[in-house]
Order: C-alpha cells, then sequence, then structure tokens
C-alpha cells in the first residue's frame, strides 16, 4: 500500500470522528506487516478522559482482530498542521511496533513522514 492510499484511508476515517466539543477531527490509518489496514477516528466524550485518539482507535481495532505487528501509520486531521500522536499513542504504537514509521498530513497539506524513534527516542518498557 502506497503513502497516498493509508493518507486517503485516515481521511476516510476522519470522516467518522466524534468531536464535539474541540471541533478537532483526526483520522487514522494502521498498516500491519500482514496487510491489513485498520482505521480509527477520535472520539471526545464530555468526561475528557474518556475521550480516544485516532491512533489507539486503529491500535486496539488491530490488536483485538490478531494483528500486533505494524509497519506504518498514517494520521490526518482538520487543523491547520500536522498532528502528531501525543505521548500515550506514541506509548501503544511503541509496545506494538517501535519500528513503525508515522505519515503526518493536515487537510490538504504536503505529507511528512518520521521513524518512530524520531518522535519518541526513549519511551518507557520493561
Amino acid at each position: 500500500m502506497t503513502d497516498n492510499e493509508l493518507l486517503a484511508a485516515a481521511d476516510k476515517a476522519m470522516e467518522n470522528a466524534y468531536a464535539p466539543y474541540s471541533g478537532f477531527r483526526v483520522g487514522a490509518a494502521l498498516l500491519c506487516a500482514d496487510g491489513r489496514v485498520f482505521t480509527g477516528c477520535n472520539i471526545e466524550n464530555a468526561s475528557y478522559g474518556a475521550t480516544n485518539c485516532a491512533e489507539r482507535t486503529a491500535v486496539f481495532k488491530a490488536v483485538s482482530e490478531g494483528c500486533r505487528d505494524f509497519t506504518a501509520i498514517a494520521i490526518v486531521s482538520s487543523g491547520g498542521g500536522e498532528t502528531y500522536p501525543c505521548g500515550i499513542c506514541r506509548q501503544v504504537l511503541g509496545e506494538f511496533s517501535p519500528s513503525i514509521r508515522i505519515i503526518l498530513r493536515s487537510s490538504g497539506g504536503e505529507a511528512v513522514s518520521y521513524t518512530f524513534q524520531e518522535l519518541m527516542p526513549k519511551f518507557f518498557s520493561l
């Protein structure tokens, strides 16, 4: 799957975002090593602690379907610039695939790509 195809899947996932409080919509598309793609969107809640990010939504869907090895994740947002995964999402990504490639693009912007290690060089592990 190309980066553009993964970004298109993230764009489509963003359409399902539930963001009535912030208005900030995010979509993610996670590419598994076996070629499957799992998408996710952010889902807000009036109790902000119960909110789930798009990246973790995609990861949890993949893990619940037996996929635990990821090669890339595309993240798009309705914001003006790239939306980087939050610390919790980075930690979850690192749990499964510390060599994952992270592709970011704002709505209508140019895509940029990072390795996981560039964004989270020293993540927690046991």
